[in-house]
């Protein structure tokens, strides 16, 4: 009898398993394909975790509120949650927006949404979406983010052009985006503010603030989508300095 619960319980397991990987895809049409656009004139980094460091040290900086505050999330909202990773961010913003809002958890590595999804299902976090995404498409649905953040993950964007344009469908056109990176070159997970600001502004978008987050939390950089669409032709990409490689 015993033999026969445990192997009940391994099919649970792989049943459960093989639900959430079945649930793990696109959530809209491919966009323009990368090679109508300029590859970046720097280092992409390697993705090497799905997690930057503890949760506990991050809790203790409040890194998701200082980041809600500054980018004024608010219930109700849909976030996204853009390269998610271990879902540090999904989780905190999950209880923020409330049942009348929901996270967009997208990334491209499928293995990383599906681990969330398992644990966004034991937390009982029922607003919570999961989007795969591309190298340069985040395949995120039609006007349906009020903001997006990037969290230490947009040095590991190996298109930038191509991925910032392509995001531009799923924002509303008052949605802010927030990208957190840390001011080091490239290749060793950071993001020089100055490189950062040329890229986007390459793309159209537009500026609007930048802060220090506490800690070691590096800069928020926050935008809002560009007022009227570049052709990928007119997108030039921003040339490699100093520190930046």
């Amino acid at each position: 009898m015993m033999a026969l619960a445990r192997a009940v319980t391994l099919l649970v397991g792989l049943s459960a398993t093989c639900g959430h990987a079945a649930d793990i895809g696109y959530l809209a049409r491919p966009g323009l394909p990368a090679q109508e656009f300029p590859a970046p004139q720097r280092a992409v980094a390697q993705i090497v975790s799905p997690s930057r460091g503890s949760e506990e040290r991050r809790d203790s900086l409040d890194e998701t509120g200082q980041i809600a505050r500054l980018l004024e999330l608010k219930p109700g909202m849909t976030v996204g949650d853009v390269g998610a990773g271990g879902g540090y961010h999904t989780v905190r913003l999950s209880r923020l927006v409330g049942p009348t809002g929901s996270v967009i958890a997208q990334d491209v590595t499928r293995d990383y949404l599906i681990a969330l999804a398992r644990r966004t299902e034991r937390l009982k976090l029922t607003n919570v979406k999961f989007a795969l995404g591309e190298p340069h498409d985040p395949r995120l649905p039609a006007s349906s983010l009020d903001a997006a953040i990037l969290v230490h993950m947009y040095h590991e964007i190996a298109q930038p052009y191509a991925f910032l344009y392509n995001l531009l469908p799923a924002l509303k056109r008052s949605a802010r985006i927030g990208i957190v990176d840390l001011e080091r070159p490239t290749a060793e997970h950071g993001t020089p503010i100055e490189l950062l600001r040329c890229e986007l502004t390459a793309v159209g978008y537009r500026e609007i603030a930048t802060h220090q987050l506490a800690g070691d939390g590096g800069y928020l950089a926050v935008f809002s989508p560009p007022e009227n669409r570049k052709s990928p032709r007119d997108i030039v990409a921003c040339e490699n300095r100093a520190g930046t490689r």
